[in-house]
């Protein structure tokens, strides 16, 4: 499955994706504009979902990292996270398997919804090529060590493992090369006004109307 099959027609509306290291706030992003009622697609949430009930993908799964990666018919996901985050070519491996059908996900997802705009969230929207899909592009981010202290009181682990998490995605300088729009998230109050004039200043980009 290659980038010519993300490419099925689809309905002309505006798709403004959400990208960001881990701890960045991508996700917390997007459920703000969600709030506003607007479609939002959670790349990585409809990950882990196909992970467990695409049989493609299950398949391909097994034969890579061994069928016990799944018990009782569910992704062991703490075995996984080792695996992938401890070995570049296994996590690169995982992707590959991965995220070509969570890109079909999303177009089906937006064929369904008649929103003139939606967003869409994805910690590797580069990296997967997602970003052919995307009208404009918000990268989300915040110093490392605010990064770091999130995802350690989040995810219950220790500094040493978010770091090697970290280091396994693009950095942000690269991202905000490719970026339209860069927002720093560091106090949440003023993130979400900066929030707020992003979606008025995309909906006038776009001529949306409420």
């Amino acid at each position: 499955m290659g980038a010519k099959d993300y490419l099925i027609p689809y309905k002309k509306m505006k798709t403004v994706c959400i990208t960001g290291g881990i701890g960045s706030g991508k996700t917390k992003a997007l459920s703000f504009f969600e709030s506003k009622g607007i479609p939002c697609y959670n790349s990585d949430q409809q990950a882990k979902l196909l992970i467990n009930t695409n049989s493609i993908i299950k398949s391909k799964i097994k034969e890579y990292f061994g069928n016990e990666i799944y018990e009782f018919d569910k992704i062991d996901s703490k075995v996984l996270s080792r695996r992938v985050f401890n070995n570049i070519d296994d996590l690169k491996k995982l992707n590959s398997i991965v995220h070509p059908f969570v890109n079909k996900n999303f177009i089906k997802f937006k064929n369904e919804n008649e929103s003139p705009l939606i967003f869409k969230e994805s910690a590797i929207l580069f990296e997967s090529k997602a970003n052919i899909l995307c009208d404009y592009i918000v990268l989300i981010t915040a110093p490392k060590i605010n990064r770091i202290e999130r995802i350690v009181k989040r995810d219950l682990v220790d500094s040493e493992q978010v770091e090697v998490r970290i280091s396994r995605q693009w950095s942000d300088e690269k991202k905000s090369r490719l970026a339209n729009k860069v927002i720093i998230n560091i106090d949440w109050d003023k993130t979400i006004l900066d929030l707020e004039k992003l979606l008025i200043d995309l909906k006038n980009k776009f001529n949306i109307t409420d």
